[in-house]
């Protein structure tokens, strides 16, 4: 199995963090308490500039949840179809050559599914295998790695497509002044990947998969996720997510590693989730990784924001495009997400 191609599309509304934190602070700055916690927040997530599905100033009138589904909707169609028919270009491919297509996602949910809605917008074959998963949040783009490699494994005369959409910014509550949702309001942003994974016959032209793994860690489900209610989507964030990090993911890739019969030091490059500041520190001190192992994921979310599940498939495209190894390095792509639990794959170029 191997990767044939890579893309990322995004709306056209970027802000820097400084026009977000004045728009947050003109909504919610009437507590002066609520307005320096959001500014010092605000300013410690590593993030630049974002993404966003509409203008700032449209947000105010999606006061249901109805219409920012809506809009969810309707942008995720238009992001998705941009960084399909973008990797299907870089690939040579038409898009009645995609065999499957795995859709991932956890900021909107759609009946029929987003995937289903592109066959019809573009077209894709009638007889295209359609795999909507929700629900796995940041770990998705790993896990939908994997998902498409094992599907290629069974049909090596195949392409499948990957597609993640992540509009988070049309999660945020409004009326919900925690500490958590204050911190997604800085750190999550807009945006769309997608990866065409091809099998065995068809001839290589990127990093071959050569195994994945998964683990799921017990009894941790309240450290990440949403509590879903008639308002929408409201972030469950602890605090503790880089102490799982830290206490988990070395000994994890150690394990995946060793069944490989490889060590960290067989490794050349790392592609791992943005999360934020402290999950990438909690990553780099996890592994041991030297300064500048993580640099591809720092300056992804200092220019994107996290992107829920697109994070990892944003970083391995610009790796792809423009920090490519030398022929023979392995890589490892790994993310951690909701359940709590992790997913990593191996990558040899």
């Amino acid at each position: 199995m191997h990767i044939l191609a890579t893309s990322t599309a995004y709306p056209p509304h970027y802000y820097s963090q400084r026009e977000v934190v004045d728009a947050l602070l003109a909504f919610w700055g009437g507590d002066p308490k609520v307005g320096a916690v959001l500014e010092r927040l605000h300013m410690r997530t590593g993030v630049d500039g974002r993404y966003f599905s509409r203008p700032l100033d449209a947000y105010r009138a999606l006061d249901t949840w109805g219409k920012v589904n809506d809009v969810w909707i309707e942008v995720a169609q238009e992001l998705g179809e941009r960084a399909i028919d973008c990797a299907l270009k870089q690939a040579g491919l038409r898009r009645e050559d995609i065999g499957a297509i795995f859709f991932v996602t956890v900021t909107g949910v759609a009946s029929p599914s987003i995937d289903a809605r592109l066959v019809n917008r573009m077209h894709l074959s009638p007889n295209i295998r359609r795999n909507p998963i929700f629900g796995l949040g940041c770990v998705a783009g790993a896990a939908g790695l994997a998902r498409a490699a094992d599907y290629v494994r069974a049909h090596p005369d195949q392409v499948a497509l990957l597609l993640s959409v992540e509009l988070c910014s049309l999660t945020w509550q409004r009326d919900d002044l925690s500490v958590a949702n204050l911190i997604s309001s800085g750190l999550f942003g807009d945006g769309a990947a997608a990866v065409l994974v091809a099998g065995d016959r068809i001839p290589r032209r990127g990093p071959r998969i050569l195994a994945s793994h998964c683990v799921f860690y017990p009894d941790t489900e309240d450290v990440m996720g949403w509590d879903i209610s008639e308002r929408g989507f409201n972030i469950v964030l602890s605090p503790d997510v880089p102490k799982v990090v830290r206490e988990n993911l070395g000994r994890d890739v150690d394990a995946f590693l060793a069944a490989q019969g490889l060590t960290r030091g067989d490794i050349g490059s790392w592609i791992m989730h943005t999360g934020g500041p402290k999950v990438l520190e909690a990553t780099a001190e996890s592994l041991g990784l030297p300064d500048g192992a993580l640099d591809v994921s720092w300056e992804a979310l200092r220019r994107v924001g996290n992107l829920s599940s697109a994070s990892v498939l944003v970083v391995l495209d610009k790796v792809m495009k423009h920090r490519h190894p030398a022929p023979g390095t392995r890589s490892v792509l790994a993310a951690m997400g909701p359940g709590f639990c992790a997913e990593m794959s191996l990558l040899e170029w």
